[in-house]
């Protein structure tokens, strides 16, 4: 197995990929090929995601009025064309999956739903606070399986690079982890559905294979990225104590649903003093400004024992607690927390990418042969993404990706398919090196100066740490090609991608000059209307422009 056809080739296997791939075949694509880092359906976001999916499905809603808070959230920033399609497509996804028996939970004839921070009305349907992602994923696997032989699943499959001819992409070539066999694969149409960059922070909410590879790989084909400086930090991810076999973003379903209440070290509310609204008993603090108040706080010497804040939920009582964490209780009991009586300490942790792969509404990016789907696409949620629109994204646009993918494939077979270079890269061998460390440095460097606030002096030392790394990195894979399993040689193609995608992000953060929803420069502390543009990064040199947003 060194060489595969397919009509359209799909890197990434998370609800966007899944979805594109049936999509794909319903559309007549008899060859869908689905790769994955990991195996089919149980890597990236959308599996470890337990929170809500924020879809107009409810009486008295319109997608519109969806659309008005996903451009609010935005802060200015967002493609309003993408937008409106997250919005209504993924309504029409949220229906289907319900039709592929999902398992929204329903209140009376409806779905039941809960309103998030941003939202005008509780449209955020679950299946339950802790499987929405899970039950997600589970279901489009079955719908994989149910489509049949038109689909194709291989897992443990590293694709390092797109294969470009005559300006066209054309396939890829990949490293199969489990033989450490060199593989290409030709296609007429290729979605990087890959999600977003999370692993280049210490602390984050994803999978580990969430390395921006899509990114990395948009640019090295020629394609264009946008936004790369919108890093979204989850405010309340888990910190102390130590929590075994649990989501770090487990709480802000109970947060929102039961008025969990963030405290500082002193045990004061405080969201209020930094911009973040007043709660009294229910959560309604965007995530950006909650994430600015935790750092803020700290940073006065106010937060809490391990450096976040406090969430408390001591004044719930304790049926009213069974009643919502139902099973999570005892699981949480088992980690020695005890709701009734514990507060849990909370930071900000890497969730999720604004920025991405710039494409127009059928998710074609500017490179022919290429398309994006799900979070590895850029412009829909501008400078902060609205709550629970993350899932809905995923499932429209990869929904859109599919078909388009499969109008595009009907032309015909590629013809004359050369890897070349990206097979040399693949089959070469470099010097015994510990790129695991090299990954740990890289995080460290992210999250202390290209965290969720930052100055022109931290991305200056994290440019000069990035370009050091890039240096020390060398051009060749350590070891011998060939090897099962070679982690050493893994993770070192994986750098060559992150320190890109973490050269993107650094260069787009160190030229706007202002502070915007999840981009926040302490050095230019107030939203600048000059800087209501979307910036644009091209090749491997990062050419950066600016542009208009999209009217």
């Amino acid at each position: 197995m060194t060489h595969l056809e397919a009509d359209v080739l799909i890197i990434g296997a998370g609800g966007a990929g899944m979805y594109a791939a049936i999509e794909a075949a319903r559309q007549g694509a008899e060859r869908v090929l689905l790769l994955d880092r990991s195996l089919i359906g149980r890597g990236g976001a959308t599996v470890m995601a337990q929170m809500t999916v924020a879809a107009a499905v409810g009486a008295g809603d319109h997608w519109e009025h969806h659309l008005a808070d996903t451009l609010t959230a935005a802060r200015g920033l967002a493609d309003p064309s993408l937008a409106a399609l997250l919005c209504e497509a993924g309504a029409e996804c949220i229906l289907e999956m319900d039709e592929w028996r999902v398992g929204w939970a329903r209140a009376g004839e409806g779905f039941a739903a809960v309103q998030a921070p941003g939202h005008d009305r509780a449209r955020c349907v679950y299946v339950d606070f802790l499987n929405t992602g899970p039950a997600v994923s589970r279901t489009l696997r079955a719908q994989v399986q149910r489509v049949g032989p038109a689909i194709r699943r291989l897992g443990e499959v590293a694709v390092t690079d797109l294969v470009v001819q005559d300006g066209t992409v054309t396939g890829a070539a990949a490293l199969h982890v489990a033989s450490g066999e060199a593989l290409t694969i030709a296609a007429p149409a290729t979605i990087i559905a890959t999600g977003g960059l999370t692993r280049l922070y210490a602390r984050n909410s994803a999978s580990a294979n969430m390395s921006g590879d899509g990114y990395a790989l948009a640019l090295r084909a020629g394609a264009t990225l946008v936004d790369m400086e919108f890093v979204q930090f989850f405010p309340i991810g888990h910190l102390a104590p130590r929590l075994i076999g649990m989501d770090p973003i487990m709480w802000d379903p109970f947060r929102y649903k039961l008025g969990g209440r963030l405290l500082n070290g002193a045990m004061e509310d405080f969201l209020d003093r930094w911009g973040g609204d007043a709660e009294q008993g229910r959560y309604s603090t965007t995530r950006d400004l909650a994430t600015y108040a935790i750092t803020k706080e700290n940073e006065a010497g106010r937060g809490s024992p391990h450096g976040g804040a406090w969430l408390s939920f001591t004044h719930i009582p304790e049926a009213e607690l069974r009643a919502a964490f139902g099973p999570v209780v005892d699981k949480l009991a088992a980690n020695g927390i005890d709701l009734t009586r514990d507060c849990i300490e909370v930071s900000p942790i890497a969730h999720y990418h604004m920025g991405g792969v710039r494409v127009d509404t059928r998710m074609r990016t500017d490179v022919p042969g290429l398309l994006a789907a799900g979070e590895a696409v850029g412009g829909a949620n501008g400078a902060n993404r609205l709550s629970g629109n993350a899932i809905t994204e995923a499932l429209a646009y990869g929904r859109t990706a599919g078909r388009e993918a499969a109008r595009m494939a009907a032309a015909g077979p590629v013809r004359g398919f050369a890897a070349g270079a990206a097979l040399d890269l693949l089959r070469a061998q470099g010097p015994v090196a510990n790129t695991a460390a090299m990954v740990a440095r890289l995080q460290r460097v992210m999250s202390a100066d290209v965290g969720p606030f930052r100055t022109a002096a931290g991305l200056d030392r994290a440019a000069a740490a990035v370009a050091e790394l890039q240096a020390e990195l060398g051009v060749a894979p350590p070891g011998a090609p060939g090897q099962p399993h070679d982690l050493a040689r893994l993770d070192w193609l994986d750098l060559r991608q992150m320190l890109l995608v973490a050269a993107a992000v650094i260069r787009a953060a160190r030229a706007r000059e202002e502070s915007r929803g999840a981009h926040q420069r302490e050095d230019f502390p107030e939203m600048r209307e000059e800087w209501r543009m979307n910036q644009l990064l091209r090749g491997e040199g990062l050419a950066l422009s600016c542009q208009a947003v999209p009217a």
